[in-house]
């Protein structure tokens, strides 16, 4: 009985919840000086902003949306999803080796509805997820909001890359506490540090799990949101992934939020590949199950639209083009940054592109909060400042680097 008199109908873990995801709170906040006229740098959003601070888009994208006939857009999606836009996803991460393996897919509402059916999907309730000590925060809500909890190693060794040492460890007792588990990492052009792993890095890693999934059966979910903007291809990754145990199943959770500039239209999709026919089969009906259950269906109009471009090898390659101009403009400000920041005292790991860097600190909320007396905006996470240079104008990264290095000092 709450002081009032009334009754409190929320149940204990739904009370005490934010109302707002604090990088959205952020933003609002840097976007109501700017409106009253305040030369704001805004480092906050994970969107690709052109030098003017608008939105980038890809014509051709948009174009294929509006081409969608009014009655396809306002009919129900098949509940996985369509088969042209599936397998067009499939050949986008995998290539030509989508022919050699099985693959069980879904679309889903954005990277985020994938990476929430895999923590539901290969979890038990109260089981942890692994994942690096840097994170993308909604990692742990997502975890959170379905009952699991998030585990992490540390992400970065003495010299500056990946923590394998600690990732062998941290991997092992999972597997050992739990009977399974559920590794998600997220590379290329890692969200929040920007780190890409090389391919040592990536051999090492499918090394670890291989050997760890003999005590029990590991997913490894790939988070490939911001690949298309890396400096380099997902074969690397792909490689690896493809070459481990029949005990390790590899997912990936995409998203056309980043790969199409399509924040609003809300389409992804979760895939997982094997070489097990009826594996793959239970998968996909538990995938299958797991959407009518969540969201039913995810937008039709999206769906179509892309799987026509993946389906129209011109319409693609024209996009695609656009794309690269994009993804030069964002290496542009990458390049300018790491010729600033260094020199400037600020450290931070290996940035070769992404939409996002992180510069250490132990003082993070302190100095971001200061740093928003200097009307700049960056946003604090455990022992770092997140800067999405992806929403930077290049002209302003010197402003920035310069007000971060002054108040860490």
């Amino acid at each position: 009985m709450l002081a009032d008199g009334f009754m409190e109908f929320l149940i204990p873990s739904r009370l005490g919840r934010p109302s707002d995801d604090p990088i959205f709170a952020l933003n609002t906040e840097a976007k109501a000086r700017a409106a009253k006229g305040e030369k704001v740098v805004n480092a906050t959003v994970g969107a690709l902003l052109d030098d003017d601070g608008r939105l980038a888009v890809l014509d051709g994208m948009s174009a294929a949306i509006r081409e969608v006939s009014a009655r396809d857009a306002a009919g129900y999606a098949p509940i996985a999803g369509s088969a042209p836009f599936l397998k067009g996803v499939a050949a986008d991460l995998l290539g030509d080796r989508a022919m050699a393996v099985e693959t069980a897919a879904v679309a889903t509402p954005g990277g985020t509805g994938a990476l929430r059916h895999v923590i539901a999907s290969f979890l038990e309730p109260g089981q942890a997820l692994l994942t690096t000590s840097f994170f993308w925060g909604p990692y742990k809500t997502l975890a959170d909001e379905n009952g699991r909890t998030l585990r992490t190693f540390r992400q970065f060794d003495e010299q500056g890359r990946l923590d394998l040492e600690d990732l062998d460890r941290k991997l092992g007792q999972i597997v050992e506490d739990q009977g399974r588990a559920l590794l998600l990492v997220n590379s290329p052009c890692h969200n929040p540090t920007g780190y890409s792993f090389d391919a040592g890095e990536w051999r090492a890693l499918g090394d670890i799990v291989a050997r760890r999934s003999a005590a029990g059966p590991i997913t490894l979910c790939l988070d490939v949101a911001y690949a298309k903007f890396g400096d380099g291809s997902l074969d690397l990754a792909i490689e690896e992934m493809l070459r481990l145990p029949p005990s390790v199943l590899p997912t990936f959770a995409w998203s056309s939020s980043k790969s199409f500039l399509q924040y609003g239209l809300r389409v992804g999709a979760l895939v997982a590949v094997h070489r097990d026919v009826e594996l793959v089969r239970r998968v996909q009906n538990a995938l299958s199950y797991a959407c009518r259950g969540t969201w039913s269906n995810v937008n039709a109009a999206g769906m179509i639209a892309i799987g026509k471009v993946f389906g129209d090898k011109a319409q693609r390659e024209a996009i695609d083009q656009e794309r690269a101009q994009w993804a030069s403009v964002l290496k542009s400000r990458v390049a300018r940054w790491n010729a600033l920041a260094r020199p400037a005292g600020l450290k931070y790991p290996r940035y070769d592109g992404g939409f996002f860097t992180t510069v250490f600190t132990e003082r993070a909320h302190e100095i971001a909060e200061a740093l928003k007396v200097d009307g700049v905006f960056v946003v604090p996470q455990e022992g770092a400042l997140r800067v999405a240079l992806c929403s930077v104008a290049e002209r302003d990264i010197e402003r920035m680097v310069s007000a971060i290095a002054k108040r860490i000092g």
